[in-house]
């Protein structure tokens, strides 16, 4: 007998607490149940149940047994899922969360191509900063920057990584010069990334210790990085910045990269989903379209 098929009558047989029952559900006769059981207890060389003419119940090892028998079933469906969903395409919506400028410059434009190939499928993007909760919030797929503080009951998957560079307007160099090392920032003006009550410094990376955390010395604080970069272009100071953000403001000219022999600092890029036994095909293809495009996105 198929010993997968007898562990799906042994549980519905717990479930509905009688092999009469689970005769009826699983359109078997009663005699054929228990030949199911038996054939499990027999290979096993313990009893799952213990019997009377009136009623059933669970030995201690049964029990045990069931629960172990729930989990594997339900893995086998899981697998049966994934076969079934290469033979479809995905459907529904998909709601994504994602960082606010990296969503709109970067992550957005991979995810419409997306939903051009899929036309069954509803996508629903929300921009914005703030840490939201999948499940409480209802989103299928968070795109996060920099360290994963929380990811209890959560997968992370690394999509790519993009440097921080520092760099100023050609007016500003000419006027105050370029700083060559790390140390000559503290002589110079900067525009810095913060949030109420709270500045980013900039990073460095040092062989096999902590970055080094350097705060310029700055007179304009935003919250916004457009706005840090069009302070940079009109010549406001020093700013760090993603090489997605300003790689076509150096290439126009109106930017250039300063501390060019310093190493950059490098932040990575993740989709983070809710741990499920069974990943929904919209998701895991959405994962898989931005995993393959993003990095060129961040060049």
């Amino acid at each position: 007998m198929d010993r997968l098929t007898s562990m799906a009558v042994f549980v519905k047989a717990v479930d509905l607490g009688s092999f009469a029952a689970a005769s009826v559900a699983l359109d078997l006769s009663g005699p054929m149940v228990g030949k199911h059981v038996r054939f499990l207890e027999e290979r096993l060389g313990v009893r799952l149940i213990n019997r009377t003419t009136r009623r059933q119940s669970l030995t201690e090892f049964g029990r045990a047994y069931y629960d172990r028998c729930r989990v594997i079933l339900a893995e086998a469906e899981a697998a049966d899922a994934l076969a079934a969903d290469q033979l479809s395409e995905p459907r529904g919506r998909l709601r994504v969360t994602m960082p606010a400028l990296l969503g709109r410059r970067c992550v957005a434009p991979i995810l419409m191509e997306f939903a051009r190939k899929y036309p069954r499928l509803e996508l629903e993007l929300s921009f914005g900063d703030r840490i939201v909760d999948l499940a409480e919030d209802g989103y299928d797929l968070a795109i996060r920057t920099g360290t994963l503080e929380d990811r209890s009951g959560l997968i992370a998957r690394r999509l790519a990584s993009h440097s921080m560079v520092v760099c100023a307007s050609p007016s500003y160099v000419a006027k105050y010069g370029a700083p060559r090392q790390i140390d000559d920032l503290s002589g110079h003006h900067a525009v810095t990334y913060n949030r109420p009550g709270w500045v980013h410094p900039w990073l460095f990376p040092r062989d096999g210790q902590p970055a080094r955390e350097v705060t310029p010395a700055n007179r304009m604080r935003l919250d916004d990085l457009e706005a840090i970069a069009d302070a940079a272009t009109a010549g406001m100071g020093l700013v760090w910045l993603p090489s997605w953000l300003v790689r076509h403001r150096i290439k126009a000219g109106v930017l250039v990269e300063v501390l060019q022999g310093e190493p950059e600092y490098v932040f990575d890029n993740y989709a983070l989903w809710l741990r499920t036994p069974h990943l929904p095909l919209k998701v895991r293809l959405a994962a898989d379209a931005l995993a393959a495009a993003l990095p060129k996105a961040m060049i």
